[in-house]
């Protein structure tokens, strides 16, 4: 297995990734950060997880589902605390995490 087989799940979490920074960087700029820092931190390490995932399974590594296992607890954890907060971006980051742990479960099944 790899790339081809993969796509779908690789595809979603460099878009999961890419939002998560994107997220992070918001909530930087939110008037309250410190209500913000749980997301910040998940945010990062969600965006993290994701992108070695893709790099992975772009790969063709056998360990590549055991990622996406940890990918999938580290996306609900990022999109439940994303979920929270009442911001655009936010929103975006929690729908791109929910879709990236479906994938990703896909994959890992």
């Amino acid at each position: 297995m790899g790339y081809h087989e993969w796509k779908s799940c690789i595809d979603a979490c460099l878009q999961c990734a890419a939002i998560c920074n994107h997220c992070a960087s918001s909530c930087t700029k939110e008037e309250d950060v410190k209500m913000m820092a749980a997301c910040i931190e998940l945010d990062m390490q969600c965006a993290a997880v994701c992108y070695a995932a893709a790099q992975v399974m772009s790969l063709g590594s056998p360990q590549a589902k055991e990622l996406c296992r940890i990918c999938v607890q580290i996306c609900d954890a990022c999109g439940t605390e994303c979920g929270k907060h009442n911001t655009q971006h936010c929103e975006e980051c929690a729908e791109a995490c929910l879709l990236c742990a479906e994938q990703c479960r896909k994959m890992a099944a």
